[in-house]
Protein backbone atom coordinates (compact mmCIF):
# COMPACT_ATOMS: atom_id res chain seq x y z
CA UNK A 1 0.00 0.00 0.00
CA UNK A 2 1.05 3.72 -0.65
CA UNK A 3 -0.18 7.06 -0.07
CA UNK A 4 1.50 9.90 -2.70
CA UNK A 5 3.71 7.39 -3.77
CA UNK A 6 4.72 6.99 -0.17
CA UNK A 7 4.88 3.46 1.14
CA UNK A 8 2.92 1.97 4.31
CA UNK A 9 4.67 -0.67 5.99
CA UNK A 10 3.29 -3.13 8.67
CA UNK A 11 6.44 -3.41 11.01
CA UNK A 12 4.98 -6.08 13.56
CA UNK A 13 6.69 -9.09 12.02
CA UNK A 14 9.96 -7.38 12.88
CA UNK A 15 8.43 -8.72 16.92
CA UNK A 16 7.69 -12.24 14.93
CA UNK A 17 10.12 -15.58 15.23
CA UNK A 18 8.89 -16.39 11.44
CA UNK A 19 12.55 -15.58 9.69
CA UNK A 20 10.76 -15.05 5.66
CA UNK A 21 8.14 -13.13 7.62
CA UNK A 22 10.73 -10.96 8.79
CA UNK A 23 12.81 -11.32 5.53
CA UNK A 24 10.10 -9.79 3.67
CA UNK A 25 9.59 -6.78 6.13
CA UNK A 26 13.16 -5.91 5.74
CA UNK A 27 13.27 -6.02 1.90
CA UNK A 28 9.82 -3.78 1.95
CA UNK A 29 11.84 -1.27 3.93
CA UNK A 30 15.30 -1.55 2.22
CA UNK A 31 13.10 -0.87 -1.11
CA UNK A 32 11.33 2.24 0.26
CA UNK A 33 14.70 3.43 1.92
CA UNK A 34 16.44 3.15 -1.33
CA UNK A 35 13.44 4.54 -3.49
CA UNK A 36 11.78 7.17 -1.78
CA UNK A 37 13.48 7.81 1.79
CA UNK A 38 10.43 7.93 3.60
CA UNK A 39 7.99 5.34 4.68
CA UNK A 40 4.89 4.95 6.87
CA UNK A 41 4.86 2.79 9.83
CA UNK A 42 2.09 0.93 10.99
CA UNK A 43 2.01 -1.89 14.68
CA UNK A 44 5.31 -0.44 15.65
CA UNK A 45 4.73 -1.35 19.08
CA UNK A 46 4.68 1.83 20.13
CA UNK A 47 1.07 2.12 21.91
CA UNK A 48 -1.06 4.56 20.96
CA UNK A 49 -2.75 5.76 24.77
CA UNK A 50 1.35 6.75 24.86
CA UNK A 51 1.93 8.42 21.85
CA UNK A 52 -1.39 10.32 23.01
CA UNK A 53 0.27 11.48 26.48
CA UNK A 54 3.17 12.30 24.92
CA UNK A 55 1.11 14.62 22.48
CA UNK A 56 -0.85 16.09 25.60
CA UNK A 57 2.29 17.12 27.11
CA UNK A 58 2.91 19.16 24.03
CA UNK A 59 -0.07 20.86 24.62
CA UNK A 60 0.67 21.85 28.30
CA UNK A 61 4.16 22.99 27.53
CA UNK A 62 3.70 24.64 24.56
CA UNK A 63 0.52 26.48 25.75
CA UNK A 64 2.43 27.80 28.74
CA UNK A 65 3.57 31.35 29.30
CA UNK A 66 6.90 32.52 27.73
CA UNK A 67 8.18 33.07 31.31
CA UNK A 68 7.42 29.38 31.99
CA UNK A 69 9.42 27.87 29.00
CA UNK A 70 12.37 30.29 29.33
CA UNK A 71 13.21 28.43 32.49
CA UNK A 72 14.07 25.19 30.48
CA UNK A 73 15.70 27.77 27.52
CA UNK A 74 18.13 25.50 25.66
CA UNK A 75 21.19 25.14 26.95
CA UNK A 76 24.66 25.13 25.08
CA UNK A 77 24.44 21.04 25.28
CA UNK A 78 20.81 21.05 23.18
CA UNK A 79 18.58 20.43 25.61
CA UNK A 80 15.22 22.08 26.51
CA UNK A 81 13.23 25.01 24.80
CA UNK A 82 13.91 26.37 21.50
CA UNK A 83 11.92 29.80 21.17
CA UNK A 84 10.19 30.56 17.79
CA UNK A 85 13.22 32.42 15.10
CA UNK A 86 16.06 30.09 16.78
CA UNK A 87 16.25 26.63 14.31
CA UNK A 88 17.42 27.82 10.32
CA UNK A 89 17.44 25.27 8.20
CA UNK A 90 20.50 25.94 6.10
CA UNK A 91 20.03 27.75 2.57
CA UNK A 92 17.17 29.06 3.91
CA UNK A 93 17.01 32.99 4.37
CA UNK A 94 14.38 32.91 6.93
CA UNK A 95 14.47 30.97 10.52
CA UNK A 96 11.48 28.21 10.55
CA UNK A 97 8.09 29.42 12.07
CA UNK A 98 7.96 26.89 15.18
CA UNK A 99 9.10 26.35 18.67
CA UNK A 100 10.27 23.36 20.17
CA UNK A 101 11.48 21.47 23.27
CA UNK A 102 14.50 18.69 23.09
CA UNK A 103 15.59 16.14 25.61
CA UNK A 104 17.62 13.08 25.12
CA UNK A 105 19.12 10.02 27.18
CA UNK A 106 18.50 11.36 30.66
CA UNK A 107 21.89 11.63 32.23
CA UNK A 108 23.10 12.61 35.57
CA UNK A 109 25.12 15.94 36.27
CA UNK A 110 28.10 13.47 37.16
CA UNK A 111 28.09 11.45 34.09
CA UNK A 112 31.66 10.78 33.17
CA UNK A 113 30.66 11.52 29.69
CA UNK A 114 28.60 14.82 30.08
CA UNK A 115 31.99 16.17 32.44
CA UNK A 116 34.45 15.01 29.52
CA UNK A 117 32.39 17.21 27.07
CA UNK A 118 31.87 16.99 23.44
CA UNK A 119 29.93 13.98 23.48
CA UNK A 120 26.73 15.35 22.82
CA UNK A 121 25.84 13.62 26.24
CA UNK A 122 24.29 16.06 28.88
CA UNK A 123 21.30 16.42 32.01
CA UNK A 124 18.18 17.18 30.24
CA UNK A 125 15.81 20.29 31.08
CA UNK A 126 12.67 19.52 33.04
CA UNK A 127 10.33 22.21 33.60
CA UNK A 128 9.13 22.30 37.51
CA UNK A 129 5.74 23.53 36.10
CA UNK A 130 5.03 19.55 34.22
CA UNK A 131 5.96 17.25 36.87
CA UNK A 132 4.61 14.86 35.20
CA UNK A 133 6.95 15.63 31.78
CA UNK A 134 10.13 13.80 32.58
CA UNK A 135 8.34 10.54 33.32
CA UNK A 136 5.92 10.49 30.41
CA UNK A 137 9.19 11.84 27.76
CA UNK A 138 11.57 9.22 28.28
CA UNK A 139 9.41 6.47 28.33
CA UNK A 140 8.49 7.45 25.29
CA UNK A 141 12.11 8.13 24.51
CA UNK A 142 12.61 4.21 25.57
CA UNK A 143 10.00 2.91 23.25
CA UNK A 144 10.19 4.58 20.15
CA UNK A 145 14.40 4.13 20.17
CA UNK A 146 13.64 0.54 21.02
CA UNK A 147 11.45 0.45 17.09
CA UNK A 148 14.00 2.51 15.73
CA UNK A 149 16.47 0.41 16.32
CA UNK A 150 14.33 -2.65 15.13
CA UNK A 151 13.94 -0.45 12.08
CA UNK A 152 17.71 -0.22 11.33
CA UNK A 153 18.24 -4.17 12.31
CA UNK A 154 16.20 -5.00 9.47
CA UNK A 155 17.65 -2.39 6.83
CA UNK A 156 20.93 -4.15 7.61
CA UNK A 157 19.26 -7.61 6.84
CA UNK A 158 17.77 -6.37 3.63
CA UNK A 159 21.53 -5.17 2.94
CA UNK A 160 22.47 -8.79 3.56
CA UNK A 161 25.20 -7.85 5.90
CA UNK A 162 25.11 -8.55 9.94
CA UNK A 163 21.43 -7.19 11.18
CA UNK A 164 24.08 -5.66 14.38
CA UNK A 165 25.98 -3.99 11.87
CA UNK A 166 24.07 -0.66 12.60
CA UNK A 167 23.71 -1.30 16.50
CA UNK A 168 27.12 -2.23 17.42
CA UNK A 169 27.45 1.36 19.02
CA UNK A 170 24.38 1.80 20.35
CA UNK A 171 24.96 1.52 24.06
CA UNK A 172 25.06 5.06 25.10
CA UNK A 173 23.10 6.75 22.03
CA UNK A 174 23.30 10.49 21.51
CA UNK A 175 19.23 10.26 19.92
CA UNK A 176 17.38 13.31 20.94
CA UNK A 177 13.36 13.60 21.10
CA UNK A 178 12.06 16.61 20.27
CA UNK A 179 8.63 18.23 20.84
CA UNK A 180 7.78 20.12 17.68
CA UNK A 181 4.69 22.91 18.00
CA UNK A 182 3.89 25.49 14.87
CA UNK A 183 1.19 28.10 15.77
CA UNK A 184 -1.47 28.94 14.33
CA UNK A 185 -1.70 32.31 12.13
CA UNK A 186 -4.98 33.50 10.82
CA UNK A 187 -3.56 35.21 7.90
CA UNK A 188 -2.06 31.80 6.68
CA UNK A 189 1.81 31.83 5.56
CA UNK A 190 3.32 33.85 2.78
CA UNK A 191 4.44 31.72 -0.06
CA UNK A 192 8.44 32.23 1.17
CA UNK A 193 7.65 31.14 4.68
CA UNK A 194 7.68 27.89 6.52
CA UNK A 195 6.81 26.41 9.38
CA UNK A 196 10.20 24.31 8.16
CA UNK A 197 12.12 25.02 5.32
CA UNK A 198 13.03 22.54 2.32
CA UNK A 199 15.76 20.32 4.28
CA UNK A 200 17.15 16.60 4.70
CA UNK A 201 17.67 15.64 8.24
CA UNK A 202 21.51 15.08 9.16
CA UNK A 203 21.33 11.90 11.61
CA UNK A 204 21.02 8.54 11.40
CA UNK A 205 16.89 7.94 10.97
CA UNK A 206 13.67 10.10 11.94
CA UNK A 207 10.58 8.56 13.39
CA UNK A 208 7.85 11.10 13.12
CA UNK A 209 4.05 11.24 15.04
CA UNK A 210 2.27 13.74 13.54
CA UNK A 211 -1.45 15.33 14.38
CA UNK A 212 -4.00 15.48 11.67
CA UNK A 213 -3.25 18.45 10.72
CA UNK A 214 -0.94 17.78 8.03
CA UNK A 215 1.36 19.93 6.00
CA UNK A 216 4.65 18.01 5.82
CA UNK A 217 5.73 17.27 2.40
CA UNK A 218 8.91 15.30 0.53
CA UNK A 219 10.19 16.33 -2.58
CA UNK A 220 9.96 13.41 -5.42
CA UNK A 221 12.85 12.63 -7.91
CA UNK A 222 11.34 14.41 -10.54
CA UNK A 223 11.32 17.69 -7.89
CA UNK A 224 7.38 17.53 -7.21
CA UNK A 225 6.56 18.08 -3.43
CA UNK A 226 3.95 15.89 -2.11
CA UNK A 227 2.22 15.38 0.66
CA UNK A 228 2.63 12.91 3.47
CA UNK A 229 -0.70 12.54 4.28
CA UNK A 230 -1.26 12.17 8.18
CA UNK A 231 -2.30 8.64 8.86
CA UNK A 232 -3.60 7.44 12.61
CA UNK A 233 -1.34 5.75 15.01
CA UNK A 234 1.42 5.65 12.12
CA UNK A 235 5.21 7.41 12.40
CA UNK A 236 6.78 8.82 9.37
CA UNK A 237 10.11 7.72 8.92
CA UNK A 238 12.59 9.22 6.76
CA UNK A 239 16.43 8.17 6.38
CA UNK A 240 18.90 11.09 7.53
CA UNK A 241 22.07 12.39 6.21
CA UNK A 242 24.68 10.30 7.92
CA UNK A 243 22.89 6.76 7.70
CA UNK A 244 22.55 7.37 3.11
CA UNK A 245 26.54 7.58 3.79
CA UNK A 246 26.54 4.78 6.19
CA UNK A 247 24.76 2.91 3.15
CA UNK A 248 27.10 4.20 0.47
CA UNK A 249 24.09 6.29 -1.14
CA UNK A 250 21.58 3.23 -1.30
CA UNK A 251 19.70 5.04 1.01
CA UNK A 252 17.93 7.65 -0.05
CA UNK A 253 17.78 11.38 2.32
CA UNK A 254 14.87 12.96 0.73
CA UNK A 255 14.33 17.04 1.09
CA UNK A 256 11.09 17.73 2.92
CA UNK A 257 9.29 20.86 3.99
CA UNK A 258 6.39 21.84 6.44
CA UNK A 259 3.67 24.00 5.20
CA UNK A 260 2.05 26.89 7.15
CA UNK A 261 -1.34 25.36 8.48
CA UNK A 262 -3.90 27.62 7.49
CA UNK A 263 -4.72 29.33 10.89
CA UNK A 264 -4.33 25.69 12.95
CA UNK A 265 -1.82 25.23 15.31
CA UNK A 266 -0.03 21.80 14.60
CA UNK A 267 2.05 19.50 16.66
CA UNK A 268 4.58 17.04 15.96
CA UNK A 269 6.75 14.34 18.01
CA UNK A 270 10.22 13.65 16.57
CA UNK A 271 12.75 10.96 17.55
CA UNK A 272 16.12 11.67 15.63
CA UNK A 273 17.72 8.12 16.07
CA UNK A 274 21.79 8.25 16.19
CA UNK A 275 24.31 6.12 17.74
CA UNK A 276 27.25 6.80 20.31
CA UNK A 277 28.97 10.23 20.54
CA UNK A 278 31.91 7.88 19.28
CA UNK A 279 30.62 5.48 16.78
CA UNK A 280 32.78 5.82 13.29
CA UNK A 281 30.28 5.44 10.29
CA UNK A 282 31.90 3.52 7.54
CA UNK A 283 30.27 3.18 4.31
CA UNK A 284 28.65 -0.15 3.89
CA UNK A 285 30.50 -1.54 0.38
CA UNK A 286 29.92 -4.88 -1.55
CA UNK A 287 33.02 -6.50 -3.11
CA UNK A 288 34.84 -4.52 -5.31
CA UNK A 289 33.16 -1.43 -4.85
CA UNK A 290 34.49 1.92 -3.47
CA UNK A 291 33.17 3.78 -0.87
CA UNK A 292 31.57 7.16 -1.81
CA UNK A 293 32.96 8.71 1.76
CA UNK A 294 35.54 8.37 4.36
CA UNK A 295 35.00 7.57 7.80
CA UNK A 296 33.31 10.48 9.98
CA UNK A 297 32.90 10.46 13.72
CA UNK A 298 29.08 10.08 14.49
CA UNK A 299 29.27 13.43 16.89
CA UNK A 300 31.36 15.18 14.72
CA UNK A 301 29.27 15.26 11.85
CA UNK A 302 26.17 16.15 13.54
CA UNK A 303 27.85 18.84 15.46
CA UNK A 304 29.03 20.68 12.54
CA UNK A 305 25.01 20.46 11.21
CA UNK A 306 23.82 22.49 14.44
CA UNK A 307 26.36 24.69 14.47
CA UNK A 308 24.85 25.37 10.59
CA UNK A 309 21.17 25.47 12.34
CA UNK A 310 20.43 26.49 15.13
CA UNK A 311 20.77 30.32 16.15
CA UNK A 312 21.23 29.67 19.80
CA UNK A 313 24.71 27.84 18.98
CA UNK A 314 26.10 31.59 18.11
CA UNK A 315 26.73 33.74 20.69
CA UNK A 316 25.96 37.63 20.60
CA UNK A 317 29.71 38.46 19.81
CA UNK A 318 30.06 35.46 17.18
CA UNK A 319 31.36 32.73 18.59
CA UNK A 320 30.08 29.40 19.13
CA UNK A 321 29.37 27.51 21.52
CA UNK A 322 31.55 24.55 22.45
CA UNK A 323 30.31 21.54 24.16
Amino acid sequence: MKVNGIPVIDVSPLESSSVAALEKVAEELCLAARTVGFFYIENHGVGQDQLDAVAEIAREFFDASEEQKNTVSISPFHRGWLSMGEAKMYGSAEADLKESFIWGLDVPEDDPDFLAGGRLLAPNRWPEFLPQMRETLMDYFDAAQTCGMRLLRALAMGLEIDPEHFLSDFDKPVSRGALIFYPSDPSGLRREEYGSAPHTDYGTMTLLYQDQVGGLQIRGRDGAWVDATPIEGTYVVNIGDLLARWSNDRFESTAHRVLGSGGRARYSVGLFLDPNWDATVRPVTEDGEAAKYGSVGCAEYIMDRYDEAFAYRTDRVGRKWEL
